[in-house]
């Protein structure tokens, strides 16, 4: 048995973020299966883990900063960068609300007011030496509150019976329990898990699966862990009878109990079927949406709901953050906005995603725009629907830029956004092969550098029964001339061949900037110099952006070609697509142009020439 820390200080917060995400690791898949709300995409148990492992990374660097030396970080540094960490890695709709959750958390216990001072609930304790602040039972108790009240604000429209319901409890018991921080943390602990029993009385859609709220599963994790962290021992959770809890639900419910579910989730679930039988209100009722029906409601009655999701990290004012959240509201349903101090995470469900991507545009500089796109057959909120099919065949592809992004997933393709400086790792391209929920599955990696790391995906895809087929793409713009002939309705070799013969016809090329001076296949260049590559290599090095970018166009149509594809980055000038288009309008007779806009690809053009 661990020692239990009197006060909750840095070191203990550390402790508490590697259990928890031990904890979820553990739970991640039993979470994922008992995800059907607000989208049954599978994925709640992994979003959440994601999430925290950010965190965790985060404050695992806080205490790096400081060495193997006596000093260590105080409570304010290590909450800070957990909720920062959060923010900034947050997966899903579980997974921006947890960040949230341990943003308020992070607000109390950072907090320098007078009433965190000399044990009484704050950053202080009785021991004020620098570096070894905690606190006591208060504080936990305040951060505990202000974890689900800041959580409650950032959803547009709270729906009880999900983890706002599950943290709101949590507080609750936490404000009844008298004592220090292991008192406080195993009141909230178990008064957690008893709203989390209580979910499917409350959500239709949780009854009829016969499963308890994965993102309250996911919270009452994360809570568990703290206990652990603050008493030095692992809590254990009581296993009602499995077939007992299943037959029970049945009885009751008449729906077998959750075959997907593990067996404590299916007898929390049981526990309650009776409760679930009785009149609930509609989800539109929940606490902060009196008098409103936000669009999820809809869906409730079973008429789908939007077919995006769309996550970004956001850099705006807070009053243009609350003109975006009113634009996001009217786009679509399931929105969160989370954060502060100019850095947000934004999560909506829409059916055009380009418009909610424009709208972070408008509101400031969004960044790691992540779009999924739900498929045919997901449930997106609780209505009663068949259960959901794979698709005979999808497309996922990874692309540079947000603009490209919308593209792929207009003409139907999930797409992966690989960031400036961060490529995805093959788990990432797992799960977007996982969320194509398709039996079989075109992998276009669009970068040669992801070859090895998208051939992982595939592989380890096929040990679940998925054919995947990769297409060695090595450039966005090649992804685009596959996707173009891509024929659902031909046989899988004959739609790969098909796919692969259009990427390999496309030549590519792109425009940089040299970040620093060095030696390439076309001389030395400077840092700032204005690099063209064509397949990959550096064939022109010049000062002007649309000058470089001629010349690479010119050096690629002397082979030949029929299409020219511009994919527009958002630092180029306005004025380099006029003068590639009018060129090859000039010069190259029967050789038609087509221009994308790409966003923050990283490159300033891409060109392909098929």
């Amino acid at each position: 048995m661990a020692q239990a820390p009197q006060t909750l200080d840095a070191l203990a917060v550390r402790t508490w973020c590697g259990l928890a995400l031990r904890a979820l690791g553990r739970a991640r898949e039993e979470i994922d299966a008992i995800n059907v709300y607000p989208v049954a995409d599978g994925d709640t148990g992994t979003n959440l883990y994601l999430t925290l492992e950010s965190a965790a990374t985060a404050v695992e660097a806080v205490f790096a900063g400081y060495g193997t030396g006596s000093a260590e970080p105080s409570l304010a540094d290590a909450v800070r960068a957990m909720a920062h960490g959060a923010l900034i890695g947050a997966r899903g709709n579980s997974g921006t609300i947890l960040a949230q959750l341990l943003r308020g958390m992070a607000q109390e216990l950072a907090d320098d007011s007078p009433h965190g001072q000399d044990g009484t609930g704050g950053t202080g304790s009785a021991d004020s030496t620098p570096g070894t602040s905690g606190t006591d039972g208060a504080g936990l108790r305040r951060a505990l509150r202000r974890a689900a009240d800041s959580a409650r604000e950032a959803v547009a429209h709270p729906v009880e019976g999900t983890v706002l319901t599950v943290a709101s409890a949590a507080a609750e018991a936490a404000e009844a329990a008298e004592g220090d921080c292991r008192a406080v943390a195993r009141a909230a602990y178990e008064g957690a898990r008893a709203a989390l029993a209580a979910t499917p009385g409350q959500l239709t859609v949780l009854r009829r699966a016969g499963v308890v709220d994965a993102g309250g599963r996911g919270l009452v994790a994360v809570l568990g862990a703290l206990v652990e962290a603050c008493t030095g021992e692992a809590v254990r959770e009581t296993l009602h009878a499995a077939q007992a809890a299943t037959d029970a639900h049945a009885r009751v419910t008449g729906v077998p109990g959750g075959a997907g579910a593990g067996p404590w989730v299916r007898a929390e679930a049981a526990a309650h079927a009776e409760a679930a039988t009785q009149e609930e209100p509609h989800p539109g009722a929940a606490t902060g949406t009196a008098g409103s029906t936000p669009a999820s409601c809809a869906d409730a009655t079973g008429t789908g709901g939007p077919a995006f999701e769309v996550i970004y990290l956001l850099e705006a004012d807070d009053t243009a953050v609350a003109r975006l959240r009113a634009r996001l509201d009217a786009l679509g349903d399931s929105l969160v906005v989370v954060g502060g101090d100019g850095l947000w995470n934004v999560h909506v469900h829409v059916d055009d995603a380009g418009a909610a991507v424009e709208a972070g545009v408008e509101a400031g500089r969004p960044h790691r725009i992540r779009i999924t796109h739900f498929g045919l057959g997901d449930v997106h909120t609780g209505g009663e629907q068949p259960p959901r099919e794979r698709a005979q065949r999808a497309v996922v592809a990874v692309v540079p830029g947000e603009g490209l992004a919308g593209l792929y997933t207009e003409a139907g393709a999930t797409a992966v956004l690989a960031r400036p400086g961060e490529p995805p790792a093959s788990g990432e391209l797992v799960q977007a092969v996982r969320r194509a929920h398709a039996r079989e599955v075109v992998l276009l990696p669009n970068d040669a550098e992801l070859r090895h790391t998208a051939a992982a995906a595939a592989e380890q895809a096929r040990t679940e029964g998925i054919r995947v087929a990769l297409i060695p793409t090595r450039s966005a713009v090649q992804g685009i001339a596959a996707l173009a002939v891509h024929e659902p309705g031909r046989r899988f070799d004959e739609d790969v061949v098909q796919m692969t013969s259009a990427a390999g016809a496309t030549r590519y090329a792109e425009v940089a900037v040299a970040e620093h001076r060095s030696w390439t296949t076309a001389g030395i260049c400077q840092a700032g110099d204005v690099l063209g590559l064509i397949d990959g290599d550096v064939a022109v090095i010049g000062p002007d952006v649309a000058a470089t970018a001629v010349t690479v166009l010119d050096r690629m149509l002397q082979a030949g070609g029929e299409l020219v594809t511009l994919v527009v980055g958002d630092e180029a000038p306005e004025s380099v697509a006029d003068r590639l288009e009018a060129r090859v309008r000039e010069s190259y007779l029967a050789v038609d142009t087509v221009v994308y806009r790409g966003g923050r690809q990283g490159a300033l053009l891409l060109i392909g020439v098929e």
